[in-house]
């Protein structure tokens, strides 16, 4: 037993070898395309299996963690309730494997449970699930710094933080508000993302529709590195509603190359912070 006063003991996840969270200082900023993609986007760095022949398969998790408004299931077309005694968890799909709550419950049901069991759910998904290896399981945390992201924090062996923003004042304060709980617990921030970046013309003129810069002024005043820019496509959204995110539908699209440098810069700083003695070599 922990002796009162004493911080919460981390899980210990032997199998994964980076646990890296996907967190914003509010909604709206399009955090869980960016969970999604860039979990995408690193199986894709993953050497073939040779067994196999497949590239990244099932080396990659994706866990969402908001229990109340889960965005996964759709993202990644999984449109109706799963049952357990036909399907086993996590679910696969594009290489990637997959939990979320809504996984569980209807759409239309409203999850009304206080902190503790949302704590409970956040450790079964991670310790009950058979994830098998992993060499990374990306993390979708819910906007804002409540229970969820608390559990997660402090049980989680998590690798690191990745924060998303957009351009605007607004956007950065809350996302600033993000950075600081994962640096008031002792987790390494790996950088900034900034999501809605421009919008790029087919003459290849860039539009700042949010403003421009404001991710990487929000990286230099916090001290960390800022991971790129993913600009604004109609086709982002289009992919998402129908279940095929755009790294898997377009992968020759400027926003998946985005988010394909994206996952470089990510596994650069994995080894920066010396998280990932075992990261496998990047292959773009």
């Amino acid at each position: 037993m922990q002796p009162p006063g004493s911080p919460p003991q981390k899980i210990a996840l032997p199998n994964i070898h980076n646990v890296i969270a996907v967190a914003s200082g509010k909604g709206g900023v399009g955090k869980s395309t960016v969970a999604a993609n860039l979990a995408l986007a690193l199986a894709r760095t993953i050497t073939p299996q040779p067994s196999s022949g497949k590239e990244g398969i099932g080396r990659v998790g994706l866990l969402d963690a908001d229990i109340y408004g889960p965005s996964v299931p759709i993202m990644m077309g999984v449109r109706d309730v799963v049952d357990q005694r036909t399907t086993p968890f996590p679910l696969e799909r594009y290489g990637l494997k997959l939990m979320s709550m809504g996984f569980l419950v209807p759409p239309v049901q409203a999850v009304i449970w206080r902190g503790p069991m949302v704590h409970r759910a956040l450790v079964q998904f991670l310790t009950d699930i058979n994830w098998g290896p992993l060499d990374y399981l990306v993390i979708d945390l819910p906007p804002g710094t409540g229970d969820a992201q608390l559990t997660l924090t402090q049980t989680a062996p998590l690798s690191g933080a990745i924060i998303v923003t957009t351009p605007q004042d607004v956007a950065l304060i809350d996302a600033r508000k993000g950075l600081e709980m994962f640096r008031q617990v002792r987790v390494p921030v790996l950088g900034i993302v900034e999501n809605m970046s421009y919008f790029q013309g087919e003459d290849g003129t860039r539009v700042h529709l949010f403003g421009h810069g404001g991710g990487q002024k929000l990286a230099a005043e916090a001290g960390v590195p800022f991971l790129g820019e993913i600009p604004i496509d109609p086709r982002v959204s289009e992919c998402g509603d129908q279940g095929e995110p755009i790294v898997h539908r377009y992968p020759e699209s400027g926003v998946a190359k985005a988010y394909q440098a994206l996952a470089a810069m990510v596994i650069e700083q994995l080894r920066r912070t010396d998280q990932g003695p075992e990261l496998p070599e990047v292959q773009l």
